[in-house]
């Protein structure tokens, strides 16, 4: 009888245990009951910078899994170019050569149900997190890891310092010839503009 409540650890044990005393066939049975596979068919993840930044806005720049204020990511790449020695950044993410503020404070979207393990591509099961949480996740579910999903942030209260960006950027127009700053600009004018009643 398949018992919900036994640990995994003891699974393992049990469907050893029987392969030891020569019961393949019953270690299947115990391993399919209390432990099964399931696969899935991995769906491929398509969020744009102004996809991405719908999501930021909704969920007020806030990480769902810690409820830690996030920044816009526009901003903490004008910030590396303004000030490379305090906000160093390595265009592919060595973090022996880059400052932590682009994983703990740099938002980022993440499917709270994995692609990899059935989750659907849309905006329901997406939520704002913080670079640092989003790798830590990964594959896992909330409840593997005994995380919670936090409520979202107001826009209104917490805007990812994006207004402060704008403003930082029209003060020092030459950081829209960086193509990433670039793209966060207009996602985030797009974005904004979506937003007004």
């Amino acid at each position: 009888m398949h018992d919900v409540n036994r640990e995994k650890a003891d699974v393992i044990k049990d469907v050893c245990n029987a392969l030891l005393d020569g019961h393949e066939e019953s270690a299947r049975h115990m391993a399919n009951d209390d432990y099964p596979f399931h696969p899935f068919a991995k769906t491929a993840a398509r969020w744009s910078a102004h996809n991405s930044m719908r999501i930021f806005i909704r969920d007020g720049f806030i990480d769902r899994y810690s409820g830690a204020k996030l920044v816009f990511p526009g901003l903490l790449r004008a910030l590396s170019l303004l000030l490379p020695h305090e906000f160093p950044y390595h265009a592919h993410g060595k973090m022996s050569e880059a400052h932590l503020v682009h994983w703990e404070l740099y938002p980022s979207v993440d499917h709270v149900e994995p692609l990899s393990r059935g989750g659907e591509d849309d905006e329901d099961n997406c939520v704002t997190t913080s670079m640092l949480k989003n790798m830590a996740k990964s594959s896992w579910t909330l409840e593997e890891l005994g995380w919670d999903l936090w409520p979202s942030g107001d826009y209104s209260e917490w805007d990812g310092l994006v207004r402060l960006y704008l403003e930082l950027v029209k003060a020092k127009q030459d950081l829209l010839n960086v193509r990433r700053i670039k793209i966060w600009h207009n996602a985030a004018l797009k974005a904004l503009k979506d937003t007004q009643p």
